[in-house]
């Protein structure tokens, strides 16, 4: 049986904080006992797949090469809700089909929102 996806992971320097965002951004709560240490999102309520949050004393320098692909019906709405949220707005495209951003999460880690063009 091939192995499957237990959660997005990401090594950040303050777990819940950073789950808050995440959890805000899709309107999913943080899960129950998070800590600056470690947090998740989406665990309990059945989110495929959970957002894992691990809080590392250092951080691989670089850029991180897994991040979340979002779709959104109305992209725009939804960047200027991640920038209000603590997101920075790196850039648009628009290529195969798709419209995306890629914006940063408040510690630097990348994301996208999507729609279909």
């Amino acid at each position: 049986m091939a192995p499957t996806i237990a959660a997005a992971t990401y090594d950040c320097t303050n777990a819940a904080a950073l789950a808050d965002f995440y959890a805000r951004l899709l309107d999913q709560p943080v899960d129950p006992d998070a800590s600056e240490y470690v947090a998740t999102v989406g665990r309990d309520s059945g989110m495929t797949p959970p957002l894992m949050f691990l809080q590392v004393p250092d951080r691989t320098p670089g850029k991180n090469s897994v991040h979340l692909d979002l779709m959104a019906t109305d992209l725009a709405a939804e960047v200027e809700r991640a920038v209000a949220l603590g997101a920075k707005h790196i850039g648009d495209f628009d290529e195969h089909g798709f419209q995306w951003a890629t914006l940063a999460d408040p510690e630097g880690n990348l994301f996208d929102i999507a729609t279909h063009s």
